[in-house]
């Protein structure tokens, strides 16, 4: 007789977010099938709702119609089919005449044995007509089979449309070891062609041996690959979460499938970030999810019956073939009063009046007469439970919090002035530096409202604005 799981239950609210999308319960990761269909964007994730572990793979799902505030629809994947028997992992999703097509991966163990290490993957499609109610295509897979130079890593379809033609990457890993993006093509979403690799890593240590969760868009006059490369070694400030996210721009031929790339580069500097997925909205905006955490985290929040989140969206933009993040400005629809707002000068530390878990700061630090400055968030006993400081000798942003590894850096554009935007969600913080030339995304954990301290190393002018967010954004 089959065992009917149910779904876990919450049983401590300390650490849950306020308006971050996550799951009513249960484990979550990569965000899947970000889309907008009839009124609605739609954001998808990789879920278990049996225990606040990993486990196969289901697909949740919330819905938003302006991007902010998310109403949690059923569960429209669920595993175990013939073509999807261990998992339904990483996809995409593309609007069709009138229906919601998901592209996603058929995760398969090989009976009998135990090594998780041994499994293969194919593509799979379900379809909608409401959004929310989806059928799997009954022929399926779309694609059966990685090609002959290719290991089992093959994986995260995401899928567009461009000239004409639906275009189709997956993340793998060639049978050299190395990590790659294939590209395939369709007139119809269900045949398939195979037309080749569109890029490759070029070192196993510099650029990783498994290339997951691609994307693949035009944004100003450069094309860029976004994606999150498995097996890249620290270098320095660089590269210092157990899997990266980050990306390349260069220039793309659709006729002759070549990407004449620049070298890989990190999308955030911060220990939680990884799995990106992209839209273009129907406004023209590139905008970016991402999962508010890392491989090989402790996940606290795991003994409250829950694990994992997605960032705050975020609005992405090319500047010298560097992208830049920042929150989309629907943020603003949050904002329920304004904690505080004035200048100051500071010399040393400032702590701010005021009491929140969820809220919204702006702040421009002017250093003419500083050699550092940032800020610190601290516990009732003093302690740091997270700081950022920009010195101005060496242009580096560091983010540090308690614990081994708790150092992350990045190096800015030297400059006088520090502009902070800065989102706290009671167990979440995201940072965005100079109108997003750098950001930091961190989990942090504390049963206490922290207090949030202004700090200098010589005289800082600054000026600010808080503003209290709504804490009740997401509906279970």
């Amino acid at each position: 007789m089959q065992t009917i799981l149910k779904p876990i239950e919450i049983t401590n609210e300390r650490y849950r977010l306020g308006y971050h999308v996550a799951a009513k319960s249960g484990w979550i990761n990569d965000p899947n099938g970000f889309c907008y269909f009839k009124g609605y964007y739609h954001i998808f994730y990789q879920h278990y709702p049996f225990a606040a572990e990993w486990g196969p793979m289901h697909w949740g799902h919330a819905r938003s119609k302006d991007l902010v505030h998310w109403e949690t629809l059923p569960i429209a994947l669920t595993p175990g089919d013939k073509e999807d028997e261990s998992g339904c992992f990483s996809g995409s999703a593309v609007v069709h005449d009138g229906k919601m097509y998901l592209i996603y991966t058929g995760h398969h163990y090989y009976p009998g044995d135990d090594n998780p290490d041994h499994f293969w993957q194919n593509q799979n499609l379900a379809i909608s007509e409401d959004g929310i109610h989806f059928k799997k295509y009954e022929n399926n897979p779309i694609i059966s089979q990685a090609p002959e130079d290719n290991t089992q890593h093959f994986r995260d379809p995401k899928v567009w449309y461009e000239n004409g033609n639906w275009h189709l990457i997956l993340g793998s890993q060639s049978n050299d070891g190395l990590g790659r993006v294939l590209r395939y093509d369709s007139d119809n979403l269900i045949d398939w062609n195979y037309l080749g690799p569109v890029a490759k890593s070029n070192n196993l240590k510099k650029e990783g041996y498994m290339w997951e969760c691609p994307d693949f868009f035009s944004l100003g006059d450069k094309q860029v690959l976004l994606m999150s490369p498995q097996g890249i070694d620290a270098e320095g400030i660089h590269y210092n979460n157990e899997n990266e996210t980050g990306y390349m721009t260069g220039d793309f031929s659709y006729t002759d499938n070549k990407f004449e790339r620049n070298n890989f580069q990190e999308l955030d500097s911060g220990h939680d970030f990884y799995a990106t997925q992209t839209i273009l909205a129907p406004d023209g905006r590139r905008l970016l999810f991402g999962w508010m955490d890392m491989w090989g985290s402790e996940f606290p929040e795991k003994q409250d019956g829950w694990s994992g989140a997605l960032i705050f969206p975020r609005e992405l933009t090319l500047k010298n073939d560097k992208l830049y993040m920042k929150p989309v400005d629907e943020l603003k629809l949050l904002r329920t009063s304004e904690l505080l707002n004035g200048e100051s000068n500071i010399n040393g530390s400032y702590p701010f009046d005021f009491s929140s878990k969820q809220y919204e700061a702006e702040i421009t630090l002017n250093m003419d007469n500083a050699t550092e400055a940032g800020f610190s968030l601290t516990d009732s006993n003093d302690q740091e439970m997270l700081r950022l400081q920009y010195s101005k000798n060496n242009n580096h942003v560091s983010v540090m919090r308690p614990g081994k590894d708790g150092v992350r850096e990045v190096v800015i554009s030297a400059t006088d002035t520090l502009k902070l935007h800065i989102l706290v969600d009671t167990s979440s913080v995201e940072i965005f530096i100079n109108d997003g030339e750098a950001t930091f995304t961190e989990r942090i954990y504390s049963e206490d409202t922290l207090r949030f301290n202004l700090l200098s190393n010589g005289e800082v002018s600054a000026s600010y604005d808080i503003y209290q967010l709504d804490t009740n954004a997401i509906e279970y």
